[in-house]
């Protein structure tokens, strides 16, 4: 069990990150899939710490909190290979479509970003940046780095929520194939854990999580109905769509 799991970890870094990791070697099958979306929530810890120090460091220099916060994200962007933004221009684009599970399958797959995906992108670019310079520059000091971990982490706690028994994966193929419909009581568990590391910041931070949690639930439900189940692109969405409506909530 103990070898399984860090074997999660380590194919979680490797699939998700840039992280120069030792390439994963074996088949790739459910169960495997299921332990790397388990671990996605401690790539979210160490993706969070690191930008939270960046985030630290920049604040010692005269950049202005607006550059502060881009660079923040553009690290997320360049460490993840930008895959959950692309994931959430493809998801928007699919779903703007309004067509059949069908058609928003075939527009999500064709990789080109469109009009409504172009634009999420540059809303969720730009209010993430603003968020996470405020932070950065706030009076609170560590509270408000940590903050920028405390956004980073609840998006990637959501992963397995995603993934949680019941939601089928839309195709056949592909990662959401490999991880859909995989996780059970660790769905419950991040969440838990999510909302404990929030307590440890505020009330307000509480309630946010909460409410994120509960949108991620729905966003999916809704993305299984319209696509005809759960997709890597879907996973994505949800990913940077928690960040965002995470740090809009810390800043309310």
């Amino acid at each position: 069990m103990l070898t399984r799991g860090l074997r999660g970890v380590h194919d979680a870094f490797t699939w998700l990150t840039v992280a120069p990791l030792p390439q994963p070697r074996g088949e790739f099958d459910r169960r495997r899939g299921g332990t790397v979306i388990t671990a996605v929530p401690l790539v979210g810890l160490v993706l969070g710490a690191l930008g939270c120090g960046i985030a630290f460091a920049l604040t010692r220099t005269d950049l202005p909190a607006v550059l502060i916060g881009a660079a923040v994200v553009a690290f997320l962007a360049l460490a993840t290979r930008g895959m959950h933004l692309d994931g959430l221009a493809d998801t928007v684009d699919g779903l703007g479509s309004y067509g059949d599970p069908d058609r928003v399958r075939q527009i999500m797959r064709t990789g080109d970003v469109g009009p409504f995906g172009a634009a999420a992108l540059a809303l969720v670019v730009l209010i993430q940046s603003v968020a996470f310079g405020a932070f950065a520059t706030a009076a609170a000091g560590w509270a408000g780095w940590g903050q920028i971990a405390l956004v980073v982490f609840v998006s990637r706690a959501t992963v397995p929520l995603v993934c949680r028994r019941g939601l089928a994966a839309a195709n056949a193929d592909g990662f959401g194939a490999l991880v859909a419909d995989s996780q059970g009581v660790s769905a419950a568990f991040w969440a838990v854990v999510a909302v404990g590391a929030a307590c440890a910041v505020s009330v307000q931070a509480a309630v946010t999580v909460t409410l994120v949690l509960a949108f991620a639930w729905v966003f999916t439900r809704h993305c299984a109905r319209r696509t005809g189940g759960i997709t890597g692109d879907v996973i994505g969405a949800t990913i940077e769509l928690s960040a965002t409506l995470t740090a809009v909530g810390l800043l309310l």
